[in-house]
């Protein structure tokens, strides 16, 4: 087929249009919560937005946003072991995960005769070559289909490229829930490795979910896995990686979640949510998101220090730490928050003005 034909047959498909890629922050260039947790023990949002990272009861991990990467890619997430365990217990694992939300999926036509297959293509680079388990898991439907491929060479980005076949089964909901879950395993118990490996799609069986061979990341202490660069796209071809600016990956990230950042110590950046104590238990404040988010978040606020559930006293001694989290609107919202230790005041004065550094999660 001619480069005309197939550049054809690629905008038939909607392949070669804009915002292709399914995954959010693929080149990892977003990490609003910071650029590194040390010695993870659970599966979480840790540093780079849209990728949920970590072990569930299987060894201990640093998680770094990196500057390295393959040619094009300044940006890379790292995992790196700091406790090892050889032997995982059976419900053990190691993921990477991102989350599609449902109604970003429905041009798949999942669920119906004209389902479409989906490419996923990335850079993986680690120390612990051998044979990873690569996974598409229907949030909806709950059902999956699996993949493995190979890190040959130590210590080497390598571009992979693995093919899912459209499901006929299991329709996706229109929603701002969750589709799909595409998951990279780097060690699973035999909870997830004791059957056979889904190679097409099938309902749930934890068991057929890990290949057998799977590597276990967490079997020495230095062991790392990086990756970069990921796209999921539809068709059965890699088309090259979509780039785009760092702005509109940070507003795709802050639906999601948003921050507004504050300096360590005693003073804050720009952005901090003004509050007023009414009582000596509450204090109300505005938030503004930079764009609508995807469910009523959860708004945290934080005093100088960092203490999530705290607020500054501009002006006045010391931070009140003590405090809840509450729940907001997807845009904006004025509340009363519960806290302890307040003064109240009947007129606003600087010494009884609260500053709230915020976050915002409305993550899947």
């Amino acid at each position: 087929m001619s480069k005309a034909a197939q550049l054809a047959a690629l905008i038939g498909s909607g392949q070669a249009q804009g915002d292709k890629n399914l995954i959010i922050n693929g080149a990892m260039q977003v990490a609003q919560r910071g650029t590194s947790a040390a010695t993870q023990t659970t599966l979480a949002y840790h540093t780079v937005d849209r990728f949920k990272i970590g072990p569930s009861n299987m060894g201990t991990f640093t998680h770094t946003q990196e500057s390295d990467g393959p040619d094009g890619f300044s940006k890379s997430v790292k995992l790196v072991c700091t406790t090892a365990d050889a032997s995982p217990a059976a419900a053990d694992n190691i993921t990477i995960q991102n989350i599609i939300e449902a109604q970003n999926l429905q041009h798949l036509s999942k669920g119906s005769s004209d389902a479409k297959s989906v490419t996923l293509s990335f850079y993986a680079k680690s120390n612990k070559t051998g044979t990873y388990t690569a996974e598409i898991f229907d949030g909806d439907n709950n059902r999956h289909i699996s993949k493995t491929f190979t890190v040959s060479s130590s210590g080497t980005w390598e571009y992979k490229t693995i093919t899912f076949v459209g499901d006929t089964s299991g329709a996706l909901n229109n929603d701002n829930g969750v589709g799909f879950y595409v998951l990279w395993h780097l060690g699973a118990g035999s909870n997830f490795t004791s059957g056979t490996l889904a190679t097409s799609w099938q309902a749930q069986d934890d068991t057929d979910r890990v290949s057998s061979s799977n590597v276990n990341l967490a079997d020495t202490v230095g062991n790392y896995f990086q990756l970069t660069g990921v796209s999921l796209e539809v068709g059965d071809v890699a088309t090259p990686f979509e780039n785009e600016s760092f702005a509109s990956t940070l507003q795709k990230c802050q639906r999601y979640y948003t921050t507004s950042g504050f300096n360590s110590g005693t003073s804050y950046g720009g952005g901090g949510i003004a509050m007023y104590a009414f009582t000596t238990s509450e204090a109300g404040g505005t938030v503004i998101f930079p764009t609508t988010m995807r469910a009523g978040p959860t708004i945290r606020t934080k005093d100088a220090s960092g203490n999530i559930g705290g607020i500054h006293r501009a002006g006045g001694p010391g931070d009140v730490t003590s405090g809840v989290a509450v729940q907001w609107s997807v845009n904006a919202e004025s509340d009363k928050v519960g806290f302890s230790g307040l003064t109240k005041s009947s007129a606003w004065a600087v010494g009884n003005m609260l500053i709230g550094v915020w976050d915002a999660t409305a993550e899947l």
